[in-house]
């Protein structure tokens, strides 16, 4: 299905930013979409594709009816590529066969366009680096190159010399939690859009994964146990289990529990006006009476340093039964 322009929620300046090239015809050969994963990036870019391409653009926005636009939206347009990463990022191949394509004139649009999405991740690989920059240098006629990335930090600046960078920001939560509903409950839906700061993609994902259960059950037990009964062994065994049965994903669920014991310490400063966790008001209730402010803090660090531990590829169960054994023992 083609997605207009208005229909990309949020990245107004960027809208407004390409419409204007568009209009006044100042289009660059290459743009830099750059801003955090899963906040329009790759929807825009297709929707700035088919305008560019419509028969009869109207106000800014495509037709949907021409056979240029009705092929966009069928996801069958010969002259719209999309290249994504495989694995660590976007393969010599790769591009090695977008340069032999474009050695080639468009087939029907005005102007070919090329998406290569999430080359941050790319740049870490120079042989692709460098041929990227040489289809940059030497752009063929009647094509744009669209990229987009995470972090211009870790982009070559000789890339980021040949593209228009055009911004993008995280999304109100308030905008993330609407487009999460009616599918998630709102006070789940604004806890999502807070952990994943503004990025409707990554809060769809944790949604997904569901990790927001998954934690709540797991502090519901840390809430509830006493350190020094004969069951919390047991019990903190059982949720290192399940916490390394994630993989990947653990850091996800550390990050959740981050906000947790932010959201605790914010209580226990008495600051209720910025919490997180919306979903969890009983649990946080209880739990600011389990632990307080100095504990808190040690908490977090016990956190970080098990963040330290995977990234060392230490042991992820070992790490978790640590982690959930120096939580349970700050509990006043």
């Amino acid at each position: 299905m083609l997605t207009p322009l208005s229909a990309v929620i949020g990245q107004n300046k960027a809208k407004n930013f390409l419409l204007t090239s568009f209009t006044k015809e100042k289009m660059s050969h290459a743009y830099l979409f750059k801003g955090p994963t899963g906040v329009g990036k790759k929807m825009l870019a297709r929707a700035f594709a088919a305008l560019i391409n419509c028969a009869s653009p109207q106000n800014g926005e495509a037709c949907s009816n021409c056979p240029s636009c009705k092929k966009f939206s069928s996801g069958n347009h010969p002259d719209l590529h999309s290249i994504e990463p495989q694995g660590a990022g976007i393969k010599i191949d790769q591009i090695r066969q977008l340069q032999k394509d474009l050695a080639y004139p468009p087939f029907e649009a005005r102007t070919r366009v090329i998406i290569l999405a999430d080359i941050h991740d790319t740049m870490r690989r120079p042989e692709v680096a460098n041929a990227l920059l040489k289809t940059l240098e030497e752009p063929p006629p009647d094509t744009l190159l669209i990229l987009t990335g995470d972090e211009a930090g870790g982009i070559l600046p000789t890339i980021l010399s040949r593209c228009q960078l055009v911004p993008f920001s995280p999304l109100s939560y308030q905008e993330v939690a609407a487009l999460l509903a009616p599918e998630v409950e709102h006070s789940q839906a604004l806890t999502l859009a807070a952990v994943a700061e503004g990025s409707p993609g990554r809060a769809l994902l944790l949604h997904s994964m569901g990790l927001l259960d998954l934690r709540r059950g797991m502090i519901d037990t840390l809430t509830r146990l006493d350190p020094e009964s004969p069951e919390a062994v047991a019990a903190v065994y059982g949720l290192a289990a399940q916490a390394a049965d994630l993989k990947e994903n653990l850091n996800d669920l550390l990050d959740l529990f981050a906000t947790w014991l932010r959201d605790l310490l914010l209580l226990s400063l008495r600051n209720s006006g910025q919490l997180i966790n919306h979903d969890l008001a009983d649990l946080l209730e209880h739990g600011r009476h389990s632990w307080h402010h100095p504990g808190l803090l040690t908490a977090l660090d016990h956190l970080g340093q098990a963040r330290r531990q995977l990234l060392r590829n230490c042991n992820r169960t070992l790490v978790c039964e640590v982690l959930f054994f120096a939580l349970l023992r700050e509990k006043c």
